[in-house]
C-alpha cells in the first residue's frame, strides 16, 4: 500500500482542485471496492472540508463480470427508476461528483460485445438527463484513478500484484503532481499553462485543423464560435474545478458535418471491458463511412452503431508528445491517462460548453451550429511524435500548430 501521507495529499488534491468541495455541499463518489482504503480517506477529508453528506456508489469488477455472465438481457438493459432518481436528486441539490476509476482493462473480454453494447446503451438512455449536469458543467465533477491488482499487472506484466500496484502508485503520484511539496500550487501553475495555450488558440480562431501522420490524413472543420478549453472548468456560478486529474489537453469540438479523411489510432482503446487496437476510421462529411480494427472489431462496430451521433465526433484535443504521461513510456490501458499522453478525438456527444452560448441552446440549435449529440462520448488516441498539425486562419492562410508532436504555434 502506498504511503499514507501521499494518499492523504492525493485525496485533498482531488477534493480541493478536482471537485472543489464547499461547505454544506453534498458529494457523490463512484469507487471500486478495491480502492476502499483511499475512498475512506476521501470521505474523511470531505467531511473535514465541510461536506454535508458523502454518498458512495460501490463497484466491483468480479460482481460486474458475474452479472454479465449470468443475468438475462432483460435485466442487463433495465435501469431502475430509483437508480436514476438517486443521481438526479443529488445533482439537483448541487452535489459534486467524484469518480475513482480503476477497472480491469480485460474484464469483459470473454463476454459477447453485443450484450455489453445493449446494456451500455440502456444505461446511457436512462442517465441522459443526469449527464447534462456534467456535460454542461452544471455541477463540479472530476475523475481520478487508483491502482487495482489486475490493472497494475496489465501495465507491468511479470510483476506480482502488490509490486505492480506499488509501481503504478508511484507513476500516479508523479503524473498528478502529488510528489510535489505543494500539489495544489503545482496544479494552479499547470492550469495557468494550459490556459495560456487555449487563449492563443482562441485568438487564432482557426476554421480548420489538418492532421498528418502515418495512417492519418484528416481535416477537421471548426464551427464558428468554437471555444478551446483545458485544465480547469467553471460551473455557472463561477466555481472552478478540474474535471480530469491528470489533464494535459486543450480541447474543442469539430463541426459534426465537417470532418473528412482517415485517422489511425496510436494507442489501444478500452471500451466496454474490451480492447480495441490498431484501428482506423474514415470520415466523409463528418460521418464514419468505413473502419477497420486488428483487435476488437465487433466492439468498435457496436460502439459506432449506438446511435446516429456515435459515428460523428464531439471532441478534438491537442496534447504534446512531451507530456509527462507520454514520456513515462507506459501504455496505461485507461483512457483518463492515455488520452493525456496523446492528441485525441472523441466519438459521440460534444460538450455544449465548447461553443459560445452552447449551454443555453436546445438540441435543434446545437445541431445547426455543428454540435454533435449522442448517448456516448468515447475518446481515442491519434497523436504521436510523428504528428503534424496545420491550422487554417479565417483569412485562408495555413500555418503550423504542431510539428513532430510538439507545439509550433506563434502568437
Amino acid at each position: 500500500m502506498a504511503e499514507t501521507k501521499f494518499l492523504e495529499k492525493y485525496a485533498e488534491l482531488a477534493l480541493r482542485m478536482g471537485v472543489n468541495i464547499k461547505q454544506d455541499q453534498a458529494l457523490m463518489i463512484n469507487s471500486s471496492i478495491e480502492g476502499v482504503a483511499f475512498t475512506r480517506i476521501l470521505v474523511k477529508k470531505a467531511y473535514e472540508l465541510g461536506a454535508k453528506d458523502v454518498m458512495i456508489n460501490w463497484q466491483d469488477d468480479e460482481l460486474t463480470l458475474l452479472r454479465y455472465q449470468h443475468a438475462s438481457e432483460e435485466v442487463l438493459t433495465t435501469v431502475p427508476q430509483w437508480h436514476v432518481d438517486k443521481f438526479l436528486s443529488y445533482a439537483e441539490d448541487g452535489a459534486a461528483l467524484l469518480s475513482v476509476r480503476s477497472t480491469n482493462p480485460d474484464l469483459l473480454k470473454d463476454v459477447d460485445p453485443a450484450k455489453i453494447a445493449k446494456a451500455t446503451k440502456a444505461n446511457a438512455i436512462a442517465m441522459k438527463e443526469f449527464s447534462k449536469y456534467t456535460m454542461n458543467d452544471r455541477i463540479p465533477w472530476s475523475i481520478v484513478s487508483v491502482p487495482t491488482g489486475d490493472w497494475s499487472q496489465k501495465i507491468f506484466p511479470g510483476e506480482d500484484k502488490e509490486t505492480a500496484k506499488e509501481k503504478l502508485w508511484e507513476q500516479i503520484f508523479k503524473i498528478v503532481r502529488v510528489d510535489h511539496d505543494d500539489p495544489i500550487a503545482a496544479w494552479e501553475a499547470h492550469n495557468a499553462g494550459l490556459k495560456e495555450a487555449r487563449e492563443v488558440l482562441n485568438n487564432k480562431a482557426y476554421t480548420k485543423l489538418i492532421f498528418t501522420a502515418p495512417g492519418t490524413e484528416i481535416t477537421f472543420d471548426l464551427p464558428e464560435g468554437h471555444i478551446w478549453k483545458g485544465g480547469g472548468a467553471k460551473t455557472p456560478d463561477g466555481r472552478h474545478f478540474n474535471p480530469n486529474m491528470p489533464t494535459e489537453e486543450v480541447f474543442t469540438l469539430p463541426h459534426k458535418y465537417g470532418v473528412n479523411g482517415t485517422v489511425s489510432s496510436t494507442k489501444p482503446l478500452i471500451y466496454g471491458g474490451n480492447m480495441i487496437d490498431n484501428f482506423s476510421l474514415t470520415f466523409e462529411k463528418g460521418k464514419v463511412v468505413d473502419f477497420s480494427a486488428e483487435q476488437g472489431y465487433e466492439t468498435l462496430k457496436h460502439l459506432l452503431d449506438t446511435d446516429d451521433g456515435a459515428r460523428r465526433l464531439g471532441e478534438l484535443a491537442l496534447v504534446p508528445d512531451a507530456s509527462p504521461i507520454s514520456q513515462s513510456g507506459l501504455i496505461f490501458y485507461n483512457t483518463l491517462y492515455d488520452e493525456n499522453a496523446s492528441c485525441h478525438i472523441a466519438l459521440g456527444k460534444a460538450y455544449p460548453t465548447s461553443l459560445q452560448g452552447g449551454s443555453a441552446m436546445n438540441d435543434e440549435e446545437l445541431d445547426k451550429h455543428g454540435v454533435n449529440d449522442s448517448l456516448v462520448h468515447v475518446d481515442f488516441m491519434i497523436g504521436s511524435a510523428e504528428l503534424d498539425i496545420d491550422g487554417v486562419t479565417p483569412d485562408g492562410k495555413t500555418e503550423p500548430v504542431f510539428r513532430k508532436g510538439a507545439w509550433a504555434l506563434t502568437e
